[in-house]
């Protein structure tokens, strides 16, 4: 028969535990102090809860209160708390058995006491930080040695409430000892000796630096060396009605080390589908957020308001990236060292509440602060365009974007004026279901285009991209409300033929050709592509111009700016081949036909012909050889000058 297994108990080597826990499970060491301070304010807040049921401590009337002390000659730094302090039985519990949590004791116990009457004990207790009973050992980090003296705040059945020292190295032991008149009257003192590649933690400067990043929202004051180092409240869990501008500007500043006041604020406080607070800013600045900047975003994660992670990314997706702020979660599911997140779920529910709420605060300034979500709009516009991989949110993302357009006035202030894709579409020609756009560098470009000359003919409105990545955008968001999104220059010689003409200008009309010039205008252009080559894929009479004499046309239907931005990327610095489309009705070209019909083979078409082609190219942006195109322009120049002075007989 085979025997009955027996059961065993793991077992560890205590000294082994302790150096993992001091010197593996932080990844920086400056943690200690964040622990230190966060099981003092357990400490307090566990007495002010006792103190609100009714009891009565032995010392009352002290301050809950933390205190920092330090002393350079030495080598130690103290932190002391007036809290509820702890027995000599609890000093051995706590602190002798690793991953004893007393914070986590007191809250199991609280929860299966009775509940007086009126007491919400969930609230009252909600503060206390601690759960996994390791936090104390990080002080092991920077101290060679660790004493902790405690005198409970109240007299425990059959015995007294004397103070006890706890005195260890880390090192696998302690010792106990009790003590008739030391220090506290109530709570604990905790001294660490500082090791001494640990002696910058006797400086005052650096202890202030920690407890800012790290502690400065902890619901008691924090001194040090007598001065408060937590000056600052945490906002985001008071109610909106009691706080002002000035403090939420404040907030912001000691922050962000902004100067300038935001430009606008988000107070958030949900209880479900996960409990949470939060305090958005939209700053008033704009941040390179494509350059030297594109790693600094993300929101400051806290937990009952001491800090997890600095700049956490998966509070906000990224077209949110430009607001500032902290989210503090009541239940987050962290490891072991309070650094990171075990899982993300929680998190993914609270970035589907912040955009929920974002896009709505936008859209109502965009309502009713239409100047204000204008200056929104130029600031962080370029990175809220990133939405357009927000499917889930398509149509709320895209009626929250701005352009400048054909249809906008020009501005004394210099800033351009912005619509709309509703607006565009309540401007919009009757039966239109496209929205027509044109990319460039500045708004005067594109009015210049040659691309825009039929659209301006019939009247139709056309967005102008004044961004690099615009046109990806547009791309991209496929559709909005049933309309397409496409650019003037892949616009189809009948796209619209639907649209009349506007009134015609005053301007003269050029006679149409006869049928004899007609064909000798053919012949021209067999010569302008002999003149061009491998330079042009063809030249051809165009049906987009009405003021321009040419423009160059990609054969595959991508826009100029587009295949710029592909060639940069591909480190091609060739000129693209495209096809040359002329107006055969522009004076230039007129005069070029007569040049040819007198004689075809006057080198002075093949100057012209250059020179078209340079400026043709100098549209879209390209100058291959500026030497060369200098060189044509000023012999044109010459002789242009020559032949003005004659006629004019000056």
């Amino acid at each position: 028969m085979a025997e009955t297994a027996k059961t065993h108990e793991f077992r560890a080597e205590v000294r082994k535990v302790l150096n993992i826990l001091t010197n593996s499970l932080y990844t920086n060491r400056e943690i200690f102090l964040r622990e230190l301070i966060s099981n003092a304010s357990d400490a307090l807040d566990k007495l002010r809860f006792r103190i609100n049921r009714g009891e009565n401590p032995t010392v009352a009337d002290l301050p809950l209160e933390i205190r920092i002390t330090l002393d350079k000659d030495k080598k130690t730094l103290t932190i002391a708390d007036i809290g509820l302090g702890m027995t000599e039985a609890e000093l051995a519990d706590n602190l002798g058995t690793i991953a004893r949590s007393g914070s986590e004791h007191f809250l199991a116990d609280l929860a299966s006491a009775e509940p007086q009457e009126g007491e919400d004990a969930k609230a009252d207790a909600s503060n206390i930080i601690g759960r996994f009973g390791v936090g104390f050992y990080s002080v092991f980090m920077v101290a060679e040695k660790v004493t902790v003296t405690s005198r409970p705040a109240f007299v425990p059945e059959g015995g007294d409430n004397a103070a006890h020292v706890w005195t260890s190295d880390g090192l696998g032991t302690f010792t106990l000892e009790r003590v008739e008149d030391a220090e506290p009257k109530r709570g604990t003192v905790i001294v660490a000796h500082l090791k001494e590649n640990a002696l910058e933690f006797a400086e005052k400067y650096r202890i202030d630096s920690v407890i800012r990043s790290h502690s400065a929202f902890v619901p008691f004051p924090v001194f040090v060396d007598g001065e408060q180092a937590n000056t600052q409240p945490a906002l985001w869990r008071e109610p909106k009605t009691s706080v002002t501008q000035e403090q939420y500007a404040s907030f912001y500043k000691s922050l962000t080390y902004d100067g300038k006041d935001p430009l606008d604020v988000q107070h958030i406080s949900v209880d479900v589908p996960v409990q949470f607070s939060a305090l958005l800013f939209i700053p008033s600045t704009a941040q390179d957020f494509f350059g030297q900047d594109q790693e600094l975003w993300g929101l400051d994660l806290y937990t009952r308001r001491v800090l997890i992670q600095h700049k956490n990314k998966d509070l906000l997706p990224e077209y949110l990236g430009f607001m500032k702020g902290v989210v503090d979660a009541e239940d987050l599911p962290l490891n072991i060292s309070r650094e990171t997140l075990q899982e993300n779920a929680l998190l993914r529910k609270i970035q589907q509440v912040l955009v929920k709420q974002t896009l709505s605060k936008l859209e109502k300034m965009a309502k009713d602060e239409t100047e204000k979500y204008d200056e929104f709009w130029r600031l962080h516009g370029r990175v809220f365009k990133l939405s357009y991989r927000d499917y889930a949110n398509h149509d709320r993302v895209c009626a929250l974007m701005r352009f400048t357009s054909s249809a906008m006035p020009d501005t004394e202030t210099g800033k351009e004026a912005l619509t709309s894709f509703d607006s565009y579409m309540e401007r919009a020609k009757e039966g239109q279901k496209t929205f027509w756009y044109v990319a460039a560098p500045n708004r005067e470009a594109a009015r210049l285009s040659p691309h825009m000359e039929r659209f301006r003919k019939k009247g139709l409105e056309v967005l102008f991209l004044l961004d690099p990545v615009d046109e990806f955008l547009m791309e991209n968001l496929g559709k909005y409300k049933e309309w397409d999104f496409k650019s003037i220059e892949t616009a189809a010689d009948d796209a619209l033929k639907d649209f009349a003409d506007q009134e015609e200008s005053e301007k003269e009309k050029t006679p149409p050709l006869s049928a004899e010039d007609s064909t000798t205008f053919d012949h021209l252009l067999g010569l302008i592509k002999d003149i061009l080559g491998e330079r042009v894929k063809n030249v051809v009479v165009s049906h987009r111009l009405a003021d321009s004499p040419a423009v160059l046309v990609s054969p595959d239907g991508m826009t100029s700016s587009m295949e710029k931005i592909m060639r940069v990327m591909q480190k091609d610095e060739s000129l693209p081949v495209r096809n040359m489309e002329v107006n055969r009705d522009h004076p230039l070209l007129r005069n070029m036909l007569r040049v040819y019909k007198a004689n075809k083979e006057d080198p002075f078409l093949r100057e012209m012909t250059e020179t078209l082609f340079d400026a043709c190219l100098l549209l879209d942006g390209y100058v291959k050889d500026p030497q060369l195109v200098a060189a044509r322009t000023r012999a044109l120049l010459e002789k242009s000058a020559g032949w003005y002075t004659e006629v004019m007989k000056y």
